[in-house]
């Protein structure tokens, strides 16, 4: 009896890692092509703001950081209605969990920020030389890097962990070396962190 009751304990072990083991590649595959859509959104848009910010020399372009999070996020749900269902799972909801912390951080950052120009906040970020004290690009990147490094941690996936790793911490430094240039170290984060392990997932799973 108590053999068993043995056997049953760990075929019931078994079924619970091989359900986690088949979440776990399910979110891998269906991350593929929100990495590359956000991705590719971000680079875009960084181009495009660095574009405007040089030829109009207006700090109020980078409230199309806002509008691309919108069009972010419809078609991230075009995304989702277009491929299975994914049933929830400890696994995709912390994944998920993830990527909505980065979101909220990223956005109130860039809120607080556009308040303190604007004057709402009496808060004061010019240095004394006239150069903005906070570098908003690295802070940023960093924590695009940090999620995407999570990400990979609980997907076991070595392709988004590395690709984050080098993404958040290249970013970070980056965009402190080269002020001027940031907003090509954006798009160059965005490419490194999201678009290229999305579309080394994306030929790995058709494999």
């Amino acid at each position: 009896m108590e053999e068993k009751e043995n056997l049953t304990a760990e075929r019931s072990l078994e079924i619970i890692r091989d359900m986690m083991e088949r979440s776990k590649n399910t979110t891998v595959k269906h991350s593929a092509a929100p990495l590359v859509w956000w991705g590719l959104l971000v680079a875009v848009f960084a181009l495009v703001i660095n574009f405007l910010w040089k030829h109009y020399n207006d700090p109020g372009w980078n409230l199309l950081w806002f509008v691309m999070g919108v069009i972010g996020y419809i078609g991230n749900r075009m995304i989702d209605k277009r491929r299975e269902s994914m049933p929830k799972t400890f696994v995709n909801e912390t994944v998920g969990h993830v990527w909505c912390t980065f979101g909220i951080f990223c956005a109130a950052i860039g809120f607080t920020v556009c308040f303190i120009g604007m004057g709402v906040l009496p808060i004061e970020l010019i240095s004394p030389d006239g150069n903005f004290a906070l570098n908003l690009t690295s802070i940023i990147t960093l924590c695009l890097g940090i999620a995407s490094t999570i990400t990979g941690f609980v997907l076991h996936n070595r392709t988004i962990l590395i690709c984050g790793i080098i993404a958040g911490i290249g970013g970070f430094f980056g965009a402190m070396r080269f002020p001027e240039q940031q907003m090509y170290v954006m798009a160059a984060v965005a490419i490194v962190g999201l678009v290229i392990p999305g579309l080394i997932i994306s030929i790995q799973s058709k494999k």
